[in-house]
Parts: C-alpha cells; structure tokens; sequence
C-alpha cells in the first residue's frame, strides 16, 4: 500500500474552489497584455481594456479546466521519457532562478559565474534521485538580457535531463524554444516529446504582467508544458488563514489556466506555486515552515481534485548554510510531498528563501529524495507467506546475511545511501577521517564534476545551440561567451 498524507476533505476542496471561481467572477483580475485581454473578451469574458480589468465567466473556468491533460510526460535529450506526472508519481526537480550561491571554500553566498552552472550541470546528469534538472541559478557574468537564455543553454550544451526554467524577459522565449526545437528536430517532435516546463508566475494578489501572460501563451502556441507558480503570501498579500491563502491561490491558478487553455486547447499544465506565511516578525518568506508546507500539501489536494497533475516548492530550507536547519526543512518538506504525492517537487539544493544554491546541499539532497521515493513504494510481502520456512532456516543458520531470500530482495527492501550519508561505527568513522557532513558532500561534488562525461548529442547539435546562443548574445552587446575555455 502505498502510505499518503492529507489535509483538506473534498467538501472544503469543494468550498475552495466555488469561492475562487466567484473571485474570478465578481471581482476579476488585472492582465496587464492586450493580446490576452482581446482574446478573453472574444471567449465571452467582461473585459474593461483601459483598466487591464477582467471577470471571468463560471463556464469558461469550467471548459479551461476540462480540456486540461490529466497528466503528461517528459523526455530527456535523448527522447527517453524520464517523468510520467501523473496520479500519485513523484519526481524532483533542484529549484530554479536562484540569484546566489553558497561557495564551500568561503562559506559565504557569492554572484553565480558560468564555470558555476557548468559544474551544477555536471553533477545533474549524475543524481539518480533527481530526475530533471532546473535552470537553478542565474550567472552573472553575461548581460542580464540573455542570463534567461543563457542558463537552458548551458542546461541543453552539458546536461541530458529534461529542464524546468522560464523567460525572463517576452524576447527571450524566440531563441529559447529554438533551441529545444534543436535538440528535438522538429516543432512536431518537441510537441510529441516535451523537453522543458516553463515557469509563470501570476503577481499576488490577482494579477498578470505583460511579460508573464505572455510567455503563457508562446508556451501555448508551441504546447510546451508550462508550471503556474502562484504566490500568495499569508497575512500579507494574502489572507493570514491557510484556507484564506488556499482561496487566493486557487484563484490565481485557476486564471492561468483559463489563459492557457483559450490560447490552445490541451497545452499541459502543472497545477503549482511557490506560496508561504508571512514571518512578521522578521518580514521574511520562510519556504521551510511547517504551515507553508502544509499550504503545498493542500493545494495539490486541490489540483488533483481537478484532475489536473502538480508541483510545488517545498523540499528546500530558508538556512544559510548547510546545517541542521537546512537538513530538516528540506526532510520534511521532500518527505510531506512525496506522502501527498507532489507529481513535481522543486526545491533540492536551494538555501535562503529561494534566493541560492548549494552544490553540496544538492548531493545531500538527492539522499534525501532517495529515501522518500522509497519510502512512497510502502511496504508489501514479498514471499514472506507463509512464514515458517524462513524462520526456520533463520534458528538453523543463526542468520540470514546469504539466504536466498535476503539476496532476492535485498536492494529493493533496503536504500542504501551514497557516501555523503555516514552509517559506519565510530571506530571505523574515527580510522577513515572523521569526515563532517560538509566535508562528505563537497567530496562527493568534486567526485561527480571529475568523473562528468560530455553527452552524446552531435556535434552538429551542439555547433546549432552555440550559434543560437552567440547570435543571442550579440544582439545585446556581447560579443564573446564566457565558457569559451571549458568542455563540453
């Protein structure tokens, strides 16, 4: 049986959503993008242009959230599928677009440089535990018109996994969807085989910009699955009540995939966010609190409610370095998600409210998603009935180390940790360094860069990618890339 948690009863799912429609409804939301505002009034929406104002029709929630997917899947650059979101399967992704990262020679925060997100690549292709990469962190040694385009880029040049990211800026998305077109060969083959999820992000409360209803219909346009991070803040921009917060968010949600699916029936959707309580006592955002992971929690319920396939950011800390803090929120927010079955989990890696990245804390971190995946395949019987001959080989042999049945299910029954993980004896751990967790994962980093192997897409693909990216570059200045001196 496979172990779930859950929070809200369907009679107050029920409640949610009948009172999230009747904001979208009664009050409306602002979309500040005339192209969207147009094409909601042409679906029968009530439309004021010159107050960016709109009010949804309860039908058109309705029809948006019938011609939703239930659920899709997505492939690596090879076209092997990797992710199949959908009912109650869980992946993990590192989260995305943080603005730092923590170095481990100085054990301060620092801007990200190329040579950076090459090395996370590099690692991300070896992390058997997270299935997709992210556009984790934002280098800052290129012009910020192309930092967007830059980080898939780099994702696409030295990684194989599939890639959730987002635009920054409404031109960006032309040469981003060009370049998975390259990789894929085709606008039909990328359809057929998505490689990325875009993140958009409606403004709390109730709001769209130019930008991010924008990128919400390119991705449309070429169905590339897009992921709705809604941003309720509790007691803030936000009702302090979770249900309040639920209510907002749902909202918010609901408005983006209205938007998406007018734009082009059947684009895949994850039904996501990014929400938290609001601390006021120190007017900070905590990821790791207990009440934001249970909004997550909650909101999923809500989405699967729906039909629709979900994510969250919830396995991640607001620590500033890799300590016990760090080790705890991200536990329980990876352990919650996989119970309540998160189809999407992004958050390995990421320190500080969102705001950076740690090498070290991802290869942490893939243990931990290790031990939750196997903790969500519950427990079962495998040839333990009928129990007698078993035991009775057990009192015969004094133990069952080399029993037939203990080398049949041994590696299925059990996870066994990498190295960062420590399990030996004192003595043992004492002869072999006394290596503190910091040291065991910053060894596993160095590990895992040294031992990268380049992938195998062609040669030719790989000249298109940097052709795209150099012509990207120059049209904003930039007439040299800085990652001229490494391999790929």
């Amino acid at each position: 049986m496979r172990p779930k948690v859950k929070f809200l009863d369907n009679n107050l799912i029920e409640q949610i959503i009948s009172e999230a429609k009747e904001i979208l409804c009664k009050l409306g939301i602002e979309v500040h993008n005339s192209e969207v505002l147009s094409m909601l009034s042409d679906y029968g929406a009530k439309v004021e242009i010159d107050d960016n104002h709109v009010k949804f029709t309860e039908e058109i929630i309705d029809k948006a959230i019938k011609s939703a997917p239930s659920s899709f899947k997505l492939y690596d650059i090879y076209g092997n599928e990797t992710n199949d979101l959908s009912g109650y399967n869980v992946y993990f992704t590192p989260g995305s677009a943080a603005l730092h990262i923590l170095d481990y020679n100085t054990q301060q925060i620092r801007n990200p440089t190329t040579e950076d997100y090459i090395n996370y690549s590099k690692i991300m292709n070896q992390l058997n535990y997270i299935a997709s990469q992210s556009t984790a962190f934002i280098p800052s040694d290129v012009n910020e018109k192309i930092s967007d385009s830059y980080r898939l880029f780099l994702s696409l040049l030295y990684g194989e996994k599939p890639v959730i990211t987002g635009a920054f800026r409404i031109e960006s998305f032309e040469v981003m969807k060009n370049m998975q077109i390259t990789v894929r060969g085709s606008e039909k083959a990328l359809k057929e085989k998505p490689l990325t999820v875009f993140s958009v992000c409606p403004t709390s409360p109730l709001k769209w910009s130019d930008v991010t209803s924008q990128n919400l219909i390119d991705c449309a346009k070429y169905s590339i699955p897009v992921e709705f991070i809604s941003m309720p803040l509790s007691g803030f921009i936000a009702p302090v009540t979770l249900v309040g917060t639920l209510i907002q968010h749902t909202a918010e949600t609901l408005s983006g995939i209205v938007i998406s699916q007018l734009a082009n029936p059947g684009t895949p959707i994850l039904y996501g966010g990014s929400p938290a309580i609001f601390d006021i006592r120190y007017e900070t955002t905590p990821m790791g609190a207990v009440e934001t992971m249970m909004i997550d929690c909650a909101y999923n319920e809500i989405g699967k409610y729906l039909g629709l396939p979900t994510q969250a950011y919830i396995s991640l800390s607001d620590a500033k370095q890799l300590d016990a803090q760090a080790g705890l929120e991200s536990s329980m927010g990876a352990t919650l998600a996989a119970l309540s079955g998160i189809n999407m989990i992004a958050g390995p890696g990421m320190l500080d409210f969102e705001s950076c990245q740690s090498l070290e804390k991802l290869v942490l971190d893939n243990e931990i998603c290790g031990m939750t995946l196997r903790l969500v395949k519950g427990i079962e019987p495998k040839e333990d009935f009928p129990a007698i001959p078993l035991f009775q080989e057990l009192l015969k042999e004094h133990h069952l180390l080399i029993s037939k049945h203990t080398r049949k299910y041994l590696r299925e029954e059990h996870f066994f940790p990498g190295q960062v993980i420590n399990r030996e004896n004192r003595p043992r751990w004492i002869e072999e360094g006394s290596t503190s967790l910091k040291e065991r994962a910053h060894a596993e980093v160095e590990k895992l860069i040294k031992n990268y192997e380049p992938t195998r897409i062609s040669k030719e693909i790989k000249k298109e990618l940097i052709h795209l990216m150099k012509a990207e570059a120059r049209r904003y200045g930039q007439e040299k890339l800085p990652d001229g001196n490494l391999s790929y």
